[in-house]
């Protein structure tokens, strides 16, 4: 599994893809749907997909293939290894959604939950397949939100393919479960490389299991909190957690708007106007060759003017 397409921009998503067994364009087919990584703070939640012929459902069910969640990470990877072993009529596609991308998408001013992007992308994921010449005849689906709506869902965008969405299908379909492999192991290996855009010195990576409610997560959370800018990217900001933990250790700033009288607003919520962090100061010069500058403005070699 090559991450090095994610790797060079961990900002932006990415779709990461097997090659397409012959026999899948030529024999009929079924494909499995799961995700790894929906309840996390901390890093991508990654969509999968894995498919074979028919045919194939014993050789498939034969390598014990089971839900991720009930697997040691050497179980994962020693099964994955067997499915890109069985890459003549076993084929996959991932679908890497960036801590970025799912925060962005939840914070729209236009609602877009994470369950529509969930299906949003489960739905690409199974068009890639159609459009790559898969021929599928069953689709099964580990649930997102209410089974029966999510399943006539599908079924009218995919009409002609028997679509079963099932909870706990990473348990019920071998095929789901192979899915729920690949997106695990990917997630897995993600998660651990890693790699920080923030100049953050020597990260420490013991971030627990990334859940809201993991000890180690939160002391993490707490210990990269940038008191002004928030968050490095591989924290997911529209998180509740995150959210708390900036509105009570970050910085309050009052953002001017132009039906207000930005300065004394912001005084009269004992706070600092954006406007002032641009204003020339009384000192002039002499105070500002004292003043150190966020890194965030040195990354991007941006400088204070005092005229235009």
């Amino acid at each position: 599994m090559d991450l090095s397409p994610f790797e060079a921009d961990n900002s932006v998503s990415c779709r990461l893809v097997s090659e397409i067994p012959e026999v899948c364009k030529t024999e009929d087919c079924c494909l499995g749907i799961d995700e790894a990584g929906r309840g996390p703070v901390l890093g991508p939640m990654v969509y999968g997909i894995c498919f074979c012929p028919l045919s194939k459902k014993e050789e498939l069910k034969d390598m014990k293939v089971a839900d991720s969640k009930t697997l040691t990470e050497a179980e994962r990877e020693n099964l994955f290894e067997k499915l890109v072993e069985a890459k003549s009529y076993v084929g996959w596609a991932l679908q890497i959604l960036s801590p970025n991308t799912i925060s962005t998408c939840m914070l729209r001013r236009t609602k877009y939950n994470l369950n529509a992007l969930s299906h949003d992308t489960a739905i690409d994921l199974v068009q890639y397949a159609l459009d790559s010449g898969v021929q599928l005849k069953e689709i099964y689906v580990d649930t997102v939100g209410p089974a029966d709506k999510y399943e006539v869902k599908l079924s009218q965008r995919f009409p002609g393919i028997q679509v079963t969405v099932r909870p706990k299908a990473d348990s019920l379909f071998p095929v789901v479960s192979a899915a729920s492999i690949c997106a695990k192991v990917a997630r897995d290996r993600v998660v651990k490389g890693w790699n920080f855009a923030e100049d953050l010195g020597e990260v420490d990576t013991d971030y627990g299991s990334g859940y809201p409610n993991d000890p180690k997560t939160k002391a993490w959370l707490l210990k990269y909190l940038d008191p002004v800018f928030g968050y490095p990217q591989f924290v997911r900001f529209s998180w509740s957690t995150a959210q708390t933990l900036m509105d009570s250790k970050a910085v309050n700033v009052h953002w001017d708007d132009d039906e207000e009288d930005g300065e004394k607003a912001a005084q009269r919520q004992n706070n600092k106007s954006m406007l002032s962090y641009f204003s020339v100061s009384a000192g002039g010069n002499d105070q500002n060759a004292t003043h150190q500058a966020h890194r965030f403005f040195t990354e991007r070699r941006l400088k204070s003017l005092n005229t235009l």
